[in-house]
């Protein structure tokens, strides 16, 4: 067998493997209230997500040829694809350990320090375009900012709507009406998380010479939009604790604002071609939720841990994707 399709079938098994983990990783993000409320049982909520996912990625390129083309240009790398080997192993490792911890950290913020790590230490830092990667960066700070504020407006206009309603009558309510919210999250998800995957199996064809542009090929489409449904299914128990029952007793009508919330945002995202992160836009979604039900009640010492994983996992990830880079290559 040629070298460059065994070495490129390792790169696609890798990033399938990584679509995957990012599936189980964050399947959380999607039916962690609903499940927490009992609007849907744990099978049910994780059949709903996985077909979701499935069905959003493979509606959705734009986010793929972001990740492929805007941290660094694939064509200009000699040794691009052991760079991607590089990136992909530095992002599972960094995925599985806080998946292990339970922590609700970012997949996003994981690829992209990888990448940015794996090309600066393999290539050089002016191979490394930091313009695209600081408008990816600042898309992964401000979105969610951005999922809070919602959250905490939605909120707040729900409790002066609902104020009169019995909770009982609301709760019975919002409770069917998460189902839909939960189905749209894990389509957003989907529309967004598996197109990185897709992006960075298509900086390695270009970068190897097996086709000279960003459009994705549609088996990446399908093989990426089919790992991430089969991790999706699989489940992330530990992460579905922390962010449905830790961080704040959720209700229905809580749950339903976060959903929407995060879905909005990441959804906007995605037509805007911008990677985000699913994991940050929900928890932030929650947390401004929360705010806005009652103060008091978020348990902002784990939303602290929470905010200092995401803090950290760029730099590490780059730290780790280059230590990986120089002891393989």
């Amino acid at each position: 067998m040629d070298t460059s399709l065994l070495i490129l079938g390792i790169v696609i098994f890798l990033a399938l493997a990584f679509d995957f983990i990012n599936g189980f990783h964050d399947t959380a993000n999607a039916i962690a209230t609903s499940i927490s409320t009992r609007a849907l049982t744990p099978r049910r909520a994780i059949i709903l997500a996985a077909v979701m996912n499935f069905v959003g990625a493979m509606m959705f390129t734009g986010v793929a040829k972001t990740i492929g083309g805007s941290v660094a240009n694939p064509a200009e790398l000699s040794n691009g694809i052991d760079i991607v080997i590089a990136t992909l192993l530095a992002a599972i490792i960094w995925n599985l350990v806080t998946w292990w911890f339970g922590i609700p950290s970012s997949s996003s913020h994981a690829l992209i320090g990888s990448l940015a790590g794996a090309v600066f230490v393999g290539a050089g830092s002016d191979k490394v375009n930091w313009t695209g990667f600081i408008d990816i960066v600042k898309a992964l700070i401000f979105s969610p900012l951005i999922a809070f504020a919602i959250g905490y407006v939605v909120m707040t206009i729900l409790k002066f709507i609902f104020a009169r309603k019995s909770p009982h009558t609301v709760n019975k309510g919002f409770r069917t009406m998460q189902v839909l919210t939960a189905a749209l999250q894990s389509f957003t998800h989907g529309t967004n998380d598996a197109q990185k995957a897709m992006g960075i199996i298509t900086f390695a064809l270009v970068s190897g010479g097996f086709q000279d542009h960003l459009e994705v090929p549609l088996w990446v489409k399908i093989s990426a939009a089919t790992a991430m449904a089969l991790g999706t299914s699989i489940g992330g128990w530990k992460i579905i604790k922390t962010m449905g029952t830790k961080i704040f007793k959720i209700e229905p009508i809580n749950g339903f604002a976060a959903d929407f919330s995060a879905a909005s945002v990441i959804f906007t995202c995605t037509l805007l071609h911008l990677p985000v992160s699913t994991t940050h836009a929900i928890t932030s979604a929650i947390l401004g939720v929360g705010s806005a039900k009652r103060f008091r009640a978020v348990r902002w010492s784990l939303a602290g841990r929470i905010v200092v994983t995401w803090f950290i996992t760029i730099p590490i990830s780059a730290l780790l994707a280059g230590l990986i880079f120089k002891l393989l290559f």
